[in-house]
Protein backbone atom coordinates (compact mmCIF):
# COMPACT_ATOMS: atom_id res chain seq x y z
CA UNK A 1 0.00 0.00 0.00
CA UNK A 2 1.39 3.43 -0.90
CA UNK A 3 2.47 5.67 1.93
CA UNK A 4 0.99 9.08 1.07
CA UNK A 5 2.62 11.92 2.92
CA UNK A 6 1.31 15.44 2.88
CA UNK A 7 3.41 18.49 3.65
CA UNK A 8 1.61 20.74 6.11
CA UNK A 9 3.04 24.26 5.96
CA UNK A 10 1.18 27.00 7.84
CA UNK A 11 0.54 29.88 5.45
CA UNK A 12 1.86 27.76 2.58
CA UNK A 13 1.11 28.12 -1.11
CA UNK A 14 0.03 24.87 -2.76
CA UNK A 15 -0.71 23.53 -6.22
CA UNK A 16 -3.55 20.99 -6.38
CA UNK A 17 -5.07 18.67 -8.95
CA UNK A 18 -8.48 17.19 -8.21
CA UNK A 19 -10.14 14.81 -10.65
CA UNK A 20 -13.51 13.19 -11.04
CA UNK A 21 -13.66 9.46 -10.40
CA UNK A 22 -14.97 8.87 -13.93
CA UNK A 23 -12.95 11.07 -16.25
CA UNK A 24 -13.48 9.89 -19.82
CA UNK A 25 -16.35 11.78 -21.41
CA UNK A 26 -17.39 13.40 -18.13
CA UNK A 27 -18.12 17.13 -18.25
CA UNK A 28 -19.65 17.41 -14.78
CA UNK A 29 -17.37 20.21 -13.56
CA UNK A 30 -18.04 22.61 -16.42
CA UNK A 31 -21.70 21.60 -16.70
CA UNK A 32 -22.13 22.56 -13.04
CA UNK A 33 -19.54 25.34 -12.89
CA UNK A 34 -21.85 27.61 -10.89
CA UNK A 35 -22.28 24.95 -8.21
CA UNK A 36 -18.50 24.55 -8.01
CA UNK A 37 -17.99 28.32 -7.79
CA UNK A 38 -20.62 28.59 -5.05
CA UNK A 39 -19.00 25.73 -3.13
CA UNK A 40 -15.60 27.44 -3.27
CA UNK A 41 -17.09 30.81 -2.23
CA UNK A 42 -18.92 29.24 0.70
CA UNK A 43 -15.80 27.48 1.99
CA UNK A 44 -13.65 30.59 1.55
CA UNK A 45 -16.01 32.53 3.83
CA UNK A 46 -15.53 30.13 6.74
CA UNK A 47 -12.02 28.86 5.91
CA UNK A 48 -10.23 31.60 3.94
CA UNK A 49 -7.59 31.06 1.30
CA UNK A 50 -6.22 33.16 -1.54
CA UNK A 51 -6.63 31.96 -5.11
CA UNK A 52 -3.55 32.68 -7.22
CA UNK A 53 -4.61 30.54 -10.16
CA UNK A 54 -7.44 28.18 -11.05
CA UNK A 55 -8.65 26.28 -14.08
CA UNK A 56 -11.67 24.00 -14.28
CA UNK A 57 -11.74 21.45 -17.08
CA UNK A 58 -14.59 19.04 -17.81
CA UNK A 59 -13.24 16.25 -15.59
CA UNK A 60 -10.55 17.79 -13.37
CA UNK A 61 -9.28 21.05 -11.97
CA UNK A 62 -5.95 22.60 -11.06
CA UNK A 63 -5.37 25.46 -8.69
CA UNK A 64 -2.72 27.41 -6.87
CA UNK A 65 -3.88 28.65 -3.47
CA UNK A 66 -2.31 30.26 -0.43
CA UNK A 67 -3.42 29.53 3.10
CA UNK A 68 -3.60 32.26 5.75
CA UNK A 69 -0.62 32.68 8.10
CA UNK A 70 -0.66 30.02 10.79
CA UNK A 71 -3.13 27.76 8.95
CA UNK A 72 -2.15 24.51 7.25
CA UNK A 73 -5.39 22.52 6.91
CA UNK A 74 -5.95 22.45 3.16
CA UNK A 75 -7.56 19.00 3.47
CA UNK A 76 -10.50 20.42 5.41
CA UNK A 77 -11.08 23.05 2.74
CA UNK A 78 -11.06 20.46 -0.06
CA UNK A 79 -13.29 18.08 1.87
CA UNK A 80 -15.86 20.85 2.32
CA UNK A 81 -15.67 22.04 -1.30
CA UNK A 82 -16.14 18.51 -2.62
CA UNK A 83 -18.91 17.77 -0.12
CA UNK A 84 -20.88 20.92 -1.01
CA UNK A 85 -20.44 20.33 -4.74
CA UNK A 86 -21.46 16.68 -4.46
CA UNK A 87 -24.50 17.58 -2.38
CA UNK A 88 -25.72 20.20 -4.85
CA UNK A 89 -25.40 18.39 -8.19
CA UNK A 90 -28.06 15.91 -9.33
CA UNK A 91 -27.46 12.35 -8.14
CA UNK A 92 -27.59 10.72 -11.56
CA UNK A 93 -24.22 8.94 -11.63
CA UNK A 94 -23.90 5.17 -11.43
CA UNK A 95 -22.92 3.99 -7.94
CA UNK A 96 -21.69 0.60 -6.85
CA UNK A 97 -23.28 -1.31 -3.97
CA UNK A 98 -20.34 -0.31 -1.80
CA UNK A 99 -20.84 3.39 -2.52
CA UNK A 100 -24.55 3.06 -1.88
CA UNK A 101 -23.93 1.25 1.41
CA UNK A 102 -21.46 3.97 2.46
CA UNK A 103 -23.90 6.66 1.26
CA UNK A 104 -21.16 8.12 -0.92
CA UNK A 105 -21.66 9.79 -4.26
CA UNK A 106 -18.44 8.58 -5.87
CA UNK A 107 -18.03 11.78 -7.89
CA UNK A 108 -14.42 12.54 -6.96
CA UNK A 109 -11.30 10.42 -7.03
CA UNK A 110 -10.30 9.58 -3.48
CA UNK A 111 -6.77 10.88 -3.81
CA UNK A 112 -5.55 14.20 -5.14
CA UNK A 113 -2.24 15.75 -6.09
CA UNK A 114 -0.79 18.38 -3.80
CA UNK A 115 2.52 20.20 -4.16
CA UNK A 116 3.95 22.78 -1.76
CA UNK A 117 5.33 25.71 -3.75
CA UNK A 118 8.98 26.24 -2.91
CA UNK A 119 10.01 29.51 -4.58
CA UNK A 120 9.05 32.12 -7.19
CA UNK A 121 10.15 29.98 -10.12
CA UNK A 122 8.11 27.02 -8.85
CA UNK A 123 5.12 29.35 -8.39
CA UNK A 124 5.39 30.73 -11.92
CA UNK A 125 5.83 27.28 -13.47
CA UNK A 126 2.69 25.98 -11.77
CA UNK A 127 0.68 29.09 -12.63
CA UNK A 128 1.68 28.66 -16.29
CA UNK A 129 0.73 24.99 -16.10
CA UNK A 130 -2.72 25.88 -14.78
CA UNK A 131 -3.37 28.35 -17.57
CA UNK A 132 -1.97 26.20 -20.40
CA UNK A 133 -4.03 23.16 -19.41
CA UNK A 134 -7.10 23.73 -21.64
CA UNK A 135 -4.78 24.16 -24.63
CA UNK A 136 -2.78 21.08 -23.65
CA UNK A 137 -5.96 18.99 -23.54
CA UNK A 138 -7.07 20.27 -26.94
CA UNK A 139 -10.13 22.07 -25.59
CA UNK A 140 -9.19 25.41 -27.19
CA UNK A 141 -6.79 26.85 -29.77
CA UNK A 142 -5.82 29.76 -27.51
CA UNK A 143 -5.60 29.90 -23.72
CA UNK A 144 -7.77 33.02 -23.78
CA UNK A 145 -10.64 31.01 -25.32
CA UNK A 146 -11.20 28.90 -22.18
CA UNK A 147 -13.79 30.58 -19.93
CA UNK A 148 -13.19 28.63 -16.70
CA UNK A 149 -9.81 30.01 -15.70
CA UNK A 150 -8.16 32.81 -13.76
CA UNK A 151 -6.17 33.55 -16.91
CA UNK A 152 -8.59 36.35 -17.80
CA UNK A 153 -8.13 37.97 -14.38
CA UNK A 154 -4.36 37.68 -14.75
CA UNK A 155 -4.48 39.32 -18.20
CA UNK A 156 -6.41 42.24 -16.69
CA UNK A 157 -3.78 42.45 -13.92
CA UNK A 158 -0.98 42.55 -16.51
CA UNK A 159 0.57 39.19 -15.57
CA UNK A 160 0.00 37.68 -19.03
CA UNK A 161 -0.56 39.09 -22.50
CA UNK A 162 -3.93 38.11 -24.00
CA UNK A 163 -2.21 36.04 -26.70
CA UNK A 164 0.04 34.11 -24.26
CA UNK A 165 0.64 30.54 -25.51
CA UNK A 166 -1.86 31.18 -28.30
CA UNK A 167 0.04 29.15 -30.89
CA UNK A 168 -1.08 25.51 -30.63
CA UNK A 169 2.11 24.48 -32.47
CA UNK A 170 4.35 26.12 -29.85
CA UNK A 171 6.53 23.80 -27.82
CA UNK A 172 5.44 24.33 -24.22
CA UNK A 173 7.78 22.63 -21.78
CA UNK A 174 5.42 21.79 -18.91
CA UNK A 175 4.98 18.42 -17.26
CA UNK A 176 1.90 16.25 -17.79
CA UNK A 177 -1.08 15.65 -15.48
Amino acid sequence: MPNYRRIWCPGGTYFFTHALRVRHGNDLLVRHIDVLRDSVRTVRRSHPFQIHGWVVLPDHLHCLIELPPGEADFALRWRLIKMLFSHDVPADEWRSKILLRRRERGIWQRRYWEHLIRDDEDFRRHLDYIHINPLKHGLVQRVSDWPYSTFHRDVEDGLYPLDWAGDPQADVDLYDD
